[in-house]
C-alpha cells in the first residue's frame, strides 16, 4: 500500500488513501494540489474560486515543507499539481520524473524577522539574531526558507545558532505566535497574514535571498485536464491577484 496522507480540502479536511496500484483511483472530477506551506491562504482562496467556476469539480489540498512534499511525491502519493517555495526542490521533482512539462513561476517571497508583538526583545537588524541568548527559530537548510536564511547569514557576514530548526515556515511562525522563541525567520506573506499576532522587522540581507515559486502538472495525473486549468488560474490574472493582495511579488 502507498502511505497515507493528509489532505485539506477546501470546505475541510479530508484523507487521501492511495491505491496498492499505480493508478489514480479518485472520483472523476478531482483536482488534488501539493502545494508549500506558505501558499495555504492564498491556495485555499483560488481553490474555491476554481470550484465555482468548474461545477462538479473538488480542489483538495495538502500543504507542507516543499522538501518533505518532493519525498511524499516521489514515494507515490498521487496527486495532480506541485507547487514549490523554491526552484531548487522543483528541480529535484522534475530529476525523479515527477513533472508532466515545463514548470511555470507563480510569484516571488522575501524573508522578513518576525517577533511577539511589541518586539520586547529590541530586535533591530539581522545582525541582532545573533546576539548571546536571542531565541531564534528557523527553517532547516534543506527547506526554501532555510534556504533563503542561509543566503541572507551569507550577505549580512553573521552565523545564527538557532534554537530550533524546522521543516516548514509555518512551523516557525507558530513558534512565534505561541511565544516559545523571540524571533523567527518567515516570509513577508506569513507575517502579513499573521497580523497583529507578530512584529514584523524587515532587513536590506533579504533582497539577495528572494524564492522564486514555481508550478507544475505532474507526470501521471489522472485529471491533467483540470489540473492544467488550475495552473492557468493561479498564473493567470486572478491567481495574481490573490497573491498579491497576500504579500506576494511576481515573478
Amino acid at each position: 500500500m502507498r502511505p497515507v496522507f493528509g489532505i485539506v480540502t477546501v470546505a475541510g479536511v479530508a484523507t487521501l488513501v492511495a491505491a496498492c496500484s499505480t493508478h489514480r483511483t479518485d472520483a472523476a472530477g478531482s483536482v488534488t494540489v501539493f502545494a508549500a506551506a506558505s501558499l495555504t491562504s492564498t491556495f485555499t482562496e483560488l481553490g474555491s474560486r476554481f470550484e465555482q467556476d468548474h461545477p462538479g469539480t473538488s480542489v483538495r489540498f495538502n500543504f507542507a515543507g516543499s522538501a518533505d512534499l518532493v519525498s511524499q511525491l516521489a514515494q507515490g502519493a498521487p496527486a495532480d499539481v506541485f507547487a514549490s517555495a523554491d526552484k531548487d526542490t522543483m528541480a529535484r521533482a522534475a530529476r525523479a520524473g515527477l513533472l508532466a512539462g515545463q514548470p511555470a513561476d507563480l510569484a516571488t517571497n522575501t524573508l522578513t524577522i518576525v517577533t511577539t508583538p511589541g518586539n520586547p526583545t529590541g530586535i533591530e537588524t539581522f545582525a541582532d539574531l545573533a546576539r548571546p541568548g536571542a531565541q531564534v527559530v528557523v527553517c532547516a537548510p534543506q527547506v526554501p526558507c532555510g534556504a533563503a536564511t542561509e543566503k541572507a547569514e551569507r550577505a549580512a557576514g553573521v552565523t545564527l545558532a538557532p534554537v530550533s530548526e524546522e521543516s516548514a515556515v509555518t512551523d516557525v511562525l507558530g513558534k512565534i505566535t505561541s511565544g516559545q522563541a523571540d524571533a523567527g525567520l518567515v516570509y513577508v506573506t506569513d507575517a502579513t497574514g499573521a497580523g497583529s499576532d507578530v512584529t514584523a522587522i524587515p532587513f536590506p540581507e533579504s533582497s539577495g535571498a528572494a524564492n522564486r515559486y514555481p508550478i507544475a502538472v505532474l507526470d501521471g495525473s489522472a485529471n491533467s485536464g483540470a489540473a492544467r486549468e488550475f495552473v492557468d488560474l493561479v498564473t493567470g490574472p486572478q491567481g495574481r491577484e490573490v497573491l498579491a493582495a497576500a504579500g506576494f511579488a511576481a515573478p
